[in-house]
């Protein structure tokens, strides 16, 4: 009865309503879901007495389960699907005997059948809705329906978690059996298949599926697949399934690359590999550059699949090789990367065969085309790959150059990313080298000429034991056939009449020779000619006489054989090249060792060569990677910090640049690169190799004392600041430090520059733990300040600084009222060095005078009293240089003589003696200035607040005891809150500090009124004091004693100004500029007036100068201390300066004065204006050179179309073609927006009839073609369209009225700006700085500009002038000059900042 009908798997559930036919089977009712679980009772009931078979009466109860799923209860699925579970298990277990059973009726077999595709329907049906009611329950985490729905859903959820993957199993194993004999011994029909398989395919597509606790779920989902593969023909579907779930699902790529490699090397089923990767392959390019989800999943699922089975990838890379040529950069990542992976993994190592290597090769050339892609991911992730093929040794030698070369190139790259890794694959060569542990070009390029030299030799010595090998005899015999040959046809033309004409030589050797000779050039048929010729004229004369043979082309042959064998030497018999060949084979047996050795030898010269050309390539890289550490992107920065720590260790010389140049990051302000600085230093200096801590402190002490060889100061305050953070952290260990105290007392064997070295870095130890000093400064004194002090200034001069460290900030932390530390007046300290420097005073030497200042310095620091100190010591100096005045003019030493008289005859003393006297006088008069502003007013301060403290102390006690009136209270706090009572006695001590330098310090009863008369005359008198370092000590010592007194600065600016014109030494110009840099912050009004001859000195023809220069203006500029418009375009020629350190200070310059809001776009058309004019001397290439660097900061799009406006109205002013040429230049430096086209539009007529000029046109075609570029909307287009034609037709305009003009009336053109060589121009001082009556103190601004105002004649030169920059700029645009209303009016003290502002 069973079999009257049969069970047709649906293809959808709906179907299984509707009668599809005869004999289908048929849904005959849906059950309502509250009748659902007596049905359940039933089913079981009939299970457990017909077993499996039972479905065939009880299907549709479990239909209208699954029918009617969302509306059923929790108990009631679990309950279904447990019994399922169970009724396929239980059928699972008897089909073996059932199938086995060879008298099984069909009738049976049929039964079976249909109960078996029933189970499984409503099995799998069961799994899809679980799965599908689990995935909407996540995507709903936060559930409305209230507490106990939501509690009830995880309960279901974790409930089919748990049995998801017995259930798996169950289906796993039911399909291991033979289940063809069900269907009669046929296939199993696709529909079953489709229906076991469907279910594992609805599990993956969950997210969740990923996560590591459902590990088991997913191989259990592996092994049911491999069985339907492996038994059921499910290749072909499988495939289709694999590249659409690819394409839908990113998250199931890692899974299908797992059960892939799983399937090919457990199952054998390798071709799966190859059919997925074949459909992968030919998916169309282009419809996978539309679509981005697909690509990711294909290209995870490659990527992966390569790293798990490389060898079967490998097989199938063929198919996959077009989309290299995609527009998808992730498919050629991934393809690239597989290449890799092959690489590593199978294409490794020396053993490979031809064809092997072959492919190797290929792939190897393919991943370095790529290394310049098109598409920077692809570059960076190439490079990715390389780091990792060099990093397992996978690289061949031979492609070793190649693909550092190819490295250090993207280290220009435009993407910081391919930068990065550019530079993590450098490190990797380096690391992986199969060279050297050292690569120093120096050290490899002598052992590689050496080793050149040996090969040449012993290929000559080679040549020249080879050169007998074949004798005259065995070649005539190999020559033979064509030179017989040859005679014959002579013969024939002969006879045919075709006579060559040849002349036979005068004398018989003459001939004999000429013959040989056509032998020898192959030109057999011409020799045989001369030779029937020679026959004829040289009758029984030898060689040419002989047997008269009837037959004469035996007889040519003969005389031919003759001359050919004995023109050689030494073979006129037979004999000797018998002799010789014997002797051949003798040696041909030892000749084999030479012939090895000289193929060792061919391999050592090659590896020493390609070691050779790697250090030259890593030495290339250095230079470009050392520039990378001063980059926006702290990703860039660590890299190449971290690469010179990997270069340090491979020791190439170079890298000590790179570690120096890391020095200044330590004052970033990114932590990771600070942190990134700490680590390189930490690695390189503080891990030293050694068995012993003794021996590991020598060693860190060396690498220390090495770095600080040559380093300059600013250098060496970087390593302080680094070695101090180390002291603080207890990372320097008490061996080194005690080793560095034994070098200084010399009880260490050591040279001069480690002790000083020593000295050095135990003062920057000191700034992390001042103690280090503190607790051994009497040895410091005594043995630093020693009697010795004169052989070694340098070294007393850095005891003097370590001890400086003691003394703490002079403006203490808010809130902190400690008293400074200092020492009292007769300490040994200051009587130590008042007596070197007094001692010193007298002899010539060149370190005196900075172990002077150094000393000067210690002594304002520490002393009680130092002015006294200080005071004692000039006084001390003076006396001593009258002595020697006294001595020379032949006088006695009067005790009561003014040293002012030094100056009377000071020509008589020695030029070192006054160099050492204006210097000390200027270092003292500097550090009392100092000492005032900041010491004493520190110290003034402080000590007010004390007694604020204990009166308002005092008074908070009294007032407890009684009762003070309110309203004074309450005065005296308003007075307090609003800071009254501070900022005027602020301005108090202030006044006091400023009344002494301005009255008392230079008054006639100081001791600095003898001693300035003194330098005033060296100063005016450079022709009598001629002598360029005392020139130079002296112009110093004039700009310090101008910081005490602004009467005096005054007094004295227009001698200090025409010294910094007129002075033909550079030392004196370079002084001259820092002291003026100082007075300019110190007294800005009297400075002001004198800034353009500031500014001039940035056009000095000395390099060093200009470079002082542009650093004093770049302070000068940044801290708003002096008028920015103007003359700043001074700042800019700097840029394109031959020195590249004054490169270095206008670019950096330039950087800084971007970061403050808008100023670099309020001075562009200023700097525009006066580099374009003609007379500035500004070739028009190193105009574009500025331009570039400065439009490079013009980012925000409001400033490029406001600055394209200013450009475009510029060129009605602008009077030469040299002015339109580079007007148009900088429009094509601006990133133009929609905006910007539409302000060129607008601005139109502007322009239009300069485009006559073809510079001009070009200019205007560029913006539009890199517009075009860029992209945009049709409508922006086509304005670009409509603009361009515009151009087209106004410069044809222009031509045809030009012509016209030029004919007719012949109006003249625009003169073309007469370029001047920038060699010429460029360095000279300014023209109005070499007349003395420029020299007169300018007069103060306000009568300036009142003068200006009455009488302002026309330009007389055409310049571009940019008076409508006020009238287009808005409101916001920030300016960057120095306003009148905001010049400081106030006398500003050096180094000390508002007293407000301490409060």
């Amino acid at each position: 009865m069973a079999a009257a009908w049969e069970f047709h798997l649906p293809l959808a559930p709906a179907d299984l309503l509707r009668d599809g036919g005869p004999g289908r089977y048929v849904v005959q009712e849906v059950l309502p879901a509250r009748e659902l679980p007596p049905a359940l009772v039933a089913f079981r009931t009939a299970f457990r007495a017909r077993g499996a078979l039972a479905v065939l009466q009880h299907f549709d109860p479990l239909y209208s389960l699954l029918h009617h799923f969302r509306a059923v209860g929790t108990a009631v699925k679990e309950d279904a699907l447990e019994l399922m579970m169970h009724v396929v298990s239980h059928h699972s277990n008897e089909l073996p005997a059932i199938l086995g059973d060879s008298g099984l009726s069909h009738a049976d077999r049929a039964a079976h059948l249909n109960a078996l595709k029933m189970n499984c329907y409503l099995l799998t049906g069961l799994v899809d809705a679980f799965e599908m009611e689990t995935c909407k329950s996540r995507l709903l985490e936060v559930d409305p329906g209230g507490k106990n729905k939501k509690n009830h859903t995880k309960i279901s959820g974790s409930f089919w978690e748990e049995e998801r993957e017995p259930l798996l199993r169950l289906l796993t194993q039911l399909l291991q059996l033979d289940l063809r004999q069900l269907w009669g011994g046929l296939v199993v029909e696709e529909e079953f298949v489709s229906l076991m398989t469907g279910s594992c395919y609805r599990i993956l597509e969950n997210s969740s599926i990923c996560l590591q606790k459902y590990r088991a779920t997913r191989e259990a989902v592996m092994h049911l697949l491999a069985a339907a593969l492996n038994h059921y023909d499910h290749m072909f579907s499988a495939t289709l399934k694999i590249t659409q779930m690819l394409q839908h699902f990113e998250h199931v790529a890692p899974v299908f690359a797992q059960a892939v490699s799983l399937w090919a090397t457990e199952y054998g089923l390798k071709s799966l590999v190859g059919e997925l990767l074949r459909e992968i392959g030919q998916k169309c390019p282009q419809d996978l550059a539309r679509d981005a989800s697909g690509i990711k999943g294909y290209a995870t699922f490659i990527t992966e699949l390569a790293e798990q089975i490389p060898a079967l990838v490998l097989s199938n890379m063929s198919v996959l090789l077009r989309h290299l040529d995609g527009e998808s950069y992730m498919m050629r990542n991934a393809i690239l990367a597989a290449m890799a992976e092959v690489l590593v993994q199978v294409l490794n190592g020396d053993q490979l065969e031809e064809a092997a290597r072959g492919t190797r090769d290929q792939f190897l050339n393919m991943l370095q085309a790529h290394i310049c892609d098109i598409n920077g991911f692809v570059r960076s992730r190439v490079l990715q790959l390389f780091t990792r093929i060099v990093q397992c040794k996978a690289l061949p030698l031979t492609q070793f150059q190649s693909v550092v070369s190819l490295a250090v190139g993207r280290l220009k790259d435009k993407s910081v990313v391919v930068v990065k890794n550019a530079i993590q694959l450098l490190a990797a060569f380096l690391s992986n080298n199969p060279f050297s542990c050292k690569l120093s070009c120096t050290d490899l390029a002598e052992p590689l000429k050496k080793e050149m030299q040996k090969l040449q030799e012993m290929r000559d010595h080679g040549r020249s034991t080879a050169a007998p090998e074949i004798t005259p005899e065995e070649e005539w015999e190999a020559m033979l056939p064509e030179v017989r040959a040859a005679t014959q046809q002579l013969f024939q033309s002969l006879q045919e009449g075709e006579e060559e004409v040849l002349e036979v030589e005068e004398t018989v050797e003459g001939t004999s020779e000429q013959i040989t000779g056509l032998l020898r050039k192959l030109n057999y048929k011409s020799a045989a000619r001369l030779t029937q010729k020679a026959l004829c004229r040289f009758q029984g004369k030898e060689p040419f006489s002989g047997p008269t043979e009837e037959n004469e082309e035996a007889t040519i042959l003969g005389i031919l054989k003759r001359l050919y064998t004995g023109s050689c030497p030494g073979e006129n018999s037979g004999d000797p090249p018998r002799g010789n060949s014997h002797l051949e084979t003798e040696e041909v047996v030892p000749e084999e060792q030479p012939q090895t050795e000289l193929v060792k030898q061919e391999m050592l010269v090659q590896y020493l060569q390609d070691a050779y050309n790697f250090s030259v390539k890593i030495t290339e890289a250095l230079s470009l990677i050392s520039k990378m550490m001063y980059e926006n992107c702290v990703s860039v920065v660590q890299e190449a910090i971290e690469f010179f720590v990997t270069v340090s260790q491979f020791g190439v010389p170079q890298a000590v640049v790179g570690v120096r140049r890391m020095l200044p990051l330590i004052w970033s302000k990114e932590p990771g690169i600070k942190e990134a600085v700490l680590n390189a230093y930490r690695r390189l200096y503080l891990s030293p190799s050694g068995e012993s801590e003794r021996a590991r402190a020598q060693g860190l002490v060396n690498s220390l004392s090495l770095i600080m060889v040559d380093a300059s100061l600013g250098m060496i305050q970087c390593l302080e600041e680094i070695i101090s953070e180390f002291v603080q952290k207890d990372e320097i260990k008490p061996a080194v430090i005690q080793l560095l105290w034994e070098r200084f007392t010399e009880k260490s064997q050591c040279s001069s520059l480690e002790r000083r070295a020593a000295v050095m870095l135990l003062g920057m130890m000191a700034r992390g733990k001042p103690e280090i000093i503190g607790s051994n400064l009497d040895v410091l004194v005594t043995v630093g300040l020693s009697e010795k002090v004169c052989e070694d200034y340098r070294l007393a001069q850095e005891v003097c600084n370590a001890i400086s460290k003691l003394a703490g900030n002079p403006k203490p932390a808010l809130g902190k009222n400690n008293a400074p530390f200092r020492l009292p007046q007769n300490h040994m300290l200051f009587g130590c060095l008042s007596e070197t420097v007094s001692k010193g005073f007298a002899q010539p030497s060149g370190h005196w005078i900075p172990f002077m200042e150094a000393a000067v310095m210690l002594i304002y620091k520490l002393a009680e009293g130092a002015e006294e100190i200080c005071a004692q010591i000039l006084q001390a100096c003076g006396q001593q240089a009258l002595e020697k005045l006294q001595e020379a003019d032949g006088q006695k030493a009067d005790p009561g003589v003014s040293p002012s008289r030094v100056s009377d005859d000071a020509s008589s003393l020695p030029t070192f003696l006054l160099m050492h006297l204006v210097s000390l006088v200027g270092q003292v008069a500097l550090q009392q200035v100092a000492y005032l502003e900041v010491s004493v007013s520190a110290e003034l301060r402080r000590r007010r607040i004390l007694r604020e403290e204990e009166k308002t102390k005092k008074h908070s006690d009294s007032s407890t005891k009684k009762q003070r009136p309110r309203s004074t209270g309450n005065e005296t706090t308003m007075e307090e809150e609003l800071g009254l009572v501070g900022a005027s006695a602020d301005d108090t001590e202030a006044e006091l500090i400023r009344s002494i330098c301005e009255a008392e310090l230079l008054d006639g009863k100081h001791l600095f009124s003898a001693f300035v008369p003194l330098v005033l005359k060296i100063c005016n008198n450079p022709g009598l004091y001629s002598d360029s370092a005392l020139s130079a000590a002296a112009a110093l010592s004039l700009g310090k004693v101008c910081m005490i007194s602004s009467e005096f600065c005054d007094s004295h600016l227009r001698l200090l100004f025409t010294m910094m014109e007129k002075s033909t030494l550079p030392g004196v110009r370079s002084n001259l500029i820092i002291a003026a840099g100082d007075l300019a912050i110190r007294f800005p009004n009297l400075v002001e007036p004198w800034t353009p001859h500031l500014y001039a000195r940035l056009r000095d023809p000395c390099p060093s100068v200009r470079q002082t220069a542009g650093l004093v203006m770049t302070h000068l500029i940044l801290k708003d201390m002096v008028k920015v418009k103007g003359q700043v375009s001074e700042m800019a020629t700097l840029l394109i300066d031959p020195e590249e350190a004054i490169m270095g200070v206008a670019q950096n310059f330039f950087s800084e004065l971007s970061n403050k809001g808008n100023a670099i776009y309020n001075l562009l058309p200023d700097i525009i204006s006066r580099l374009s004019d003609p007379n500035c001397g500004i070739e028009e290439e190193s105009f574009h050179t500025i331009m570039r660097h400065l439009f490079s900061y013009i980012t925000k799009d409001k400033q490029t179309e406001s600055l394209v406006e200013k450009l475009c109205q510029r060129f009605r002013t602008a009077r030469t073609e040299r002015q339109y040429r580079d007007l148009s230049h900088c429009l094509t430096l601006l990133p133009l927006s929609e905006r910007g086209i539409h302000k060129l539009q607008d601005n139109f007529d502007c322009f239009a009839d300069k485009l006559q000029d073809p510079a001009v046109y070009s200019c205007f075609q560029t913006v539009l073609a890199r517009f075009r570029r860029a992209g945009g909307k049709p409508e922006t287009k086509a304005l670009a369209e409509e603009l361009e034609q515009k151009l087209s037709a106004s410069r044809n305009r222009g031509l045809d009225s030009t012509e016209t003009c030029q004919e007719g009336s012949g109006t003249p053109m625009p003169e073309p700006a007469k370029r001047k060589p920038t060699g010429s121009s460029r360095r000279q001082p300014l023209s109005t700085a070499n007349r003395d009556e420029d020299f007169v103190t300018p007069q103060p601004r306000t009568l300036r500009n009142h003068k200006r105002a009455q009488k302002r004649p026309p330009p007389k030169k055409p310049t571009i002038t940019f008076s409508s920059d006020e009238e287009n700029s808005s409101e916001d645009e920030l300016s960057a000059e120095l306003k009148e209303e905001e010049t400081p009016t106030k006398t500003t003290p050096i180094t000390r900042s508002s007293a407000r502002r301490l409060r």
